[in-house]
C-alpha cells in the first residue's frame, strides 16, 4: 500500500482519486451493445453472451425445473444462513414504511402525501468469480416489502449456460419473479429496452464493474430510473491505538478481495498502528484465495497519516467513503461529523462484512464519492412519493386570490382563469 504522511490539503484532490477508467474510455462500447439491443432484442442478447460469457443459450429465462434443481445443491447450513440474513434485512427494511403524511395547509385546503411501489423494477447481480446472491436479499426483500409487482433479475451464466445455484435459490426465496441468464452491458440495456424475454422496467437496481456502472447511467436517457451510480467497491477505516491492527487488516482486504479497481484506504493519527496494519495485510494477503486480486487492489490503495481527529474528518469527508469503519477511543466525534459516506460501521467487533451479509442494513452503497449527494438503497428506493390535494369551496375562497395574482404577475392567464371562474361561482352560490 502507498503510505502517505500529512498530506498538504491542496493534495488531497490528487491522492484521494479512485482508480476508475473515465466514462469516456468505456462509453462506445456500451452505446454499440445498447445500439445492438434496441435493434435486435434477444438475438443480440444471446450473441454478447456468446461473445463475454462463452455460453450459447437456447432461451435466456431460468426455468422452474432449473430452480428446483439448484435448491437441492445448497447446503441446509448456508440455507440456514441465507433464512437468518433475509430475516434481519426484513425487519430493518420493514421499520422504513411511513403512513401517510397529512396537513390542512389553511381552513378548507387539505395536502398530503402517500407512497406508492415502482411496479416494474431489474436487479442486476454479478456472477463469474463472486456470485453475490446476498446483493438479491439487499434487493428483493425490499422490493417485495415496498409491493413491487414485477421483480426482474439478470445475472450472467457461466460457459455451460448455467446460472450459480445458490443464486437461484435466494432469489426463489425473495420472491424474485423472472430470473434470465444475462450479465453485462447487455443485461441492463434488456431491461432498459426490452427484448422479446426480458421486460422492459422502470428502475434497475444493483452492483456492477465499470462497463455496468456506464450501462446503468445511459439507461437513464432513456426513461429508466436507477438506484445509483455504484462502481467498483471501497471502503475507509480510521484507526488509532484502540483498534485491533488485524481486525482493521482484515477489513481492508476484504474489501480488497471484491475486484483489482476496488480501494480501500486506513486513516490513522498513529503511525505504529499504521505499520502494524501493513504487516498484518502482508501476512494475512498470503492466505487469501483471491490473492492476485487483492494484490492489484492494495496497490491502489492508501495508508494515511495525518495529525489530529479534526483533520481526519475533514478528509473523510472530501473522500466520501462508501464504507467506513470507525475505530477510534473517540468515536462519538466521527458518528456525530461524518457527512458523506454510505454505511457506518462502528467498534472493534462490527467489521463491513457484518452488513454485507447479515446485520441487516443494506449493503447496495453509493460509491465514487457519490455518497456525497445519494443514499444507499432502502426501503424507499422502491417506492415513488405522491401528493393529493383536496380544496373546498372555503380553501378557494382562502386562496384564490393568492393564485390569481402570482399566476398574472408570470403571465400566464389561463392559471389565473381557472381560479377566477370558480370564485365568480362561489360569489352567485
Amino acid at each position: 500500500m502507498n503510505k502517505i504522511s500529512n498530506p498538504d490539503r491542496k493534495d488531497w484532490l490528487q491522492l484521494l482519486q479512485r482508480p476508475t477508467q473515465t466514462v469516456g474510455d468505456i462509453e462506445a462500447t456500451v452505446n454499440d451493445v445498447f445500439d445492438n439491443v434496441r435493434a435486435k432484442g434477444d438475438a443480440a442478447i444471446k450473441k454478447y453472451t456468446q461473445k463475454f460469457d462463452g455460453a450459447t443459450l437456447d432461451s435466456l429465462l431460468v426455468t422452474d425445473l432449473e430452480i428446483e434443481e439448484a435448491s437441492k445443491k445448497v447446503s441446509p447450513e448456508l440455507k440456514q444462513a441465507i433464512a437468518l440474513a433475509k430475516g434481519n434485512i426484513e425487519t430493518f427494511h420493514a421499520v422504513q414504511k411511513t403512513k401517510k403524511v397529512e396537513v390542512e395547509t389553511m381552513p378548507g385546503v387539505q395536502c398530503w402525501q402517500e407512497k406508492r411501489p415502482i411496479q416494474k423494477v431489474g436487479l442486476y447481480i454479478p456472477g463469474g468469480t463472486a456470485p453475490l446472491f446476498s446483493t438479491i436479499l439487499m434487493l428483493a426483500v425490499p422490493a417485495k416489502i415496498a409491493g413491487c409487482e414485477e421483480i426482474v433479475l439478470c445475472t450472467p451464466p457461466n460457459k455451460d449456460g448455467e446460472v450459480n445455484p445458490t443464486i437461484l435459490y435466494t432469489a426463489q426465496l425473495c420472491g424474485v419473479t423472472q430470473i434470465f441468464k444475462v450479465g453485462g452491458i447487455q443485461a441492463i440495456a434488456g431491461m432498459t429496452f426490452g427484448t422479446e424475454s426480458i421486460p422492459k422496467v422502470y428502475k434497475i437496481f444493483g452492483p456492477g464493474n465499470q462497463y455496468v456502472t456506464v450501462a446503468k447511467q445511459l439507461a437513464t436517457k432513456h426513461n429508466v430510473a436507477i438506484d445509483m451510480p455504484a462502481g467498483p467497491s471501497e471502503l475507509l477505516v480510521v484507526a488509532d491505538d484502540t483498534a485491533n491492527p488485524a481486525f482493521v487488516a482484515s477489513d481492508l482486504l476484504s474489501q480488497a478481495e471484491h475486484g483489482v479497481d476496488s480501494q480501500v484506504i486506513l486513516v490513522s493519527t498513529s503511525e505504529s498502528l499504521i505499520n502494524a496494519v501493513e504487516k498484518e495485510i502482508e501476512e494475512q494477503i498470503k492466505a487469501l484465495p483471491r490473492q492476485e486480486i487483492a494484490e492489484k487492489s492494495i496497490a491502489n490503495s492508501k495508508l494515511i497519516l495525518v495529525e489530529n481527529d479534526e483533520t481526519a474528518m475533514d478528509l473523510i469527508n472530501e473522500y466520501g467513503p462508501e464504507h467506513f469503519i470507525v475505530c477510534v477511543e473517540n468515536e462519538d466525534f466521527y458518528i456525530d461529523t461524518i457527512q458523506n459516506a454510505g454505511s457506518v460501521f462502528i467498534g472493534n467487533y462490527t467489521p463491513e462484512s457484518a452488513g454485507d451479509y447479515a446485520s441487516g442494513t443494506n449493503h447496495t452503497l453509493p460509491t465514487n464519492g457519490y455518497a456525497k449527494q445519494y443514499s444507499g438503497v432502502n426501503l424507499d428506493s422502491f417506492m415513488k412519493s405522491m401528493t393529493f390535494q383536496k380544496i373546498s369551496e372555503e380553501g378557494m375562497g382562502q386562496i384564490g386570490n393568492a393564485i390569481e395574482l402570482m399566476a398574472e404577475a408570470e403571465g400566464l392567464q389561463a392559471h389565473k382563469n381557472a381560479v377566477t371562474l370558480r370564485l365568480k361561482s362561489l360569489e352567485t352560490n
